[in-house]
């Protein structure tokens, strides 16, 4: 670990290859390079059964050189691996999201609210999954982005009261300039049916390279979320933005629906019939920090176990 002789942080972060777990992997890596000298080093996640063979035998071919601090996964198919590496190269295994496995078995583990897990010594939690946007300074008040997301288990997906609830946003903002993307998730039919708008342009999910959305999101004074969008939702208040949240039909036992309608209620967000009642949205005023104040802790952890 970093210390008075100048050693740096070396990072292992166990990629399962699924774009939303890496990000926040990636999330509290460079939060902790933020905080302390430290050496990121990415590898794949073996599959299962040769994963718990290299913990067996103590022996992981393919792990980077460098002896790892912190070993670092999000994702099931990450948790053998992140065993094996601790197994074979020391380190402290950091186990991000509720685990398939006792969280006993990895030294740290961070965890979103609506995992529904206490915190304790071990164990932080967080408002939603890590990511790693920065707030921005330099966003324009006259710009916003609509993400549109699709079918989930957290709320009933109802492509016509979306654009329903797109058409009012656009007609009530007409000095705007609107940026609307899809997701995986998101109805073929979906783009085929938006109306066009003079204040809107349209970027498919398949026309963004992996850079676009923090580059927009850093830009963009409004984000339009729609709820199963979870990831958005706390992505967009880590940047900085004033943040709308569309109405869809909730599932009750859900726990991210829960955790929108926290947000909701604390004044985080805005729901879209509220807006309409108000015109406004709730000001952003404290732009979350969560990967931030993560690896503050796990510092702060560290320095305990030396």
């Amino acid at each position: 670990m970093s210390d008075a002789a100048g050693k740096r942080l070396v990072v292992w972060i166990v990629s399962d290859g699924k774009p939303g777990h890496v990000n926040q992997s990636l999330g509290l890596a460079e939060a902790l390079a933020r905080a302390a000298p430290a050496d990121l080093h990415t590898f794949p996640a073996l599959p299962a059964w040769r994963a718990w063979l290299a913990w067996l035998t103590t022996r992981l071919a393919a792990a980077p050189t460098d002896a790892p601090d912190l070993i670092v996964g999000a994702g099931h198919a990450t948790h053998a691996t992140l065993l094996a590496a601790r197994r074979a190269h020391s380190g402290r295994a950091v186990v991000l999201m509720k685990p398939s496995l006792p969280r006993s078995c990895f030294d740290l583990a961070i965890l979103p609210a609506h995992d529904g897990v206490a915190a304790d010594a071990r164990t932080l939690v967080t408002e939603g999954a890590l990511n790693r946007v920065r707030p921005s300074r330099e966003r324009d008040a006259d710009r916003g982005l609509i993400l549109i997301g699709g079918d989930s288990p957290h709320f009933e997906w109802d492509s016509d009261a979306v654009q329903v609830q797109i058409k009012s946003i656009l007609a009530r903002t007409p000095d705007m300039r609107w940026t609307l993307t899809t997701s995986r998730r998101t109805p073929a039919a979906f783009l085929q049916d938006l109306p066009a708008a003079p204040n809107l342009g349209v970027v498919p999910h398949t026309a963004t390279p992996p850079d676009w959305l923090p580059a927009q999101l850093a830009r963009s004074a409004v984000v339009w979320v729609t709820p199963d969008s979870a990831s958005m939702v706390y992505e967009a208040l880590t940047a900085g933005a004033d943040v709308g949240v569309f109405d869809l039909p909730v599932n009750p036992k859900s726990r991210v629906a829960r955790a929108i309608a926290q947000l909701a209620d604390a004044r985080r967000v805005t729901r879209f019939a509220a807006w309409c009642a108000s015109g406004t949205l709730h000001p952003n005023t404290q732009p979350l920090a969560e990967a931030d104040r993560c690896a503050e802790w796990i510092l702060e952890w560290l320095k305990t176990r030396n």
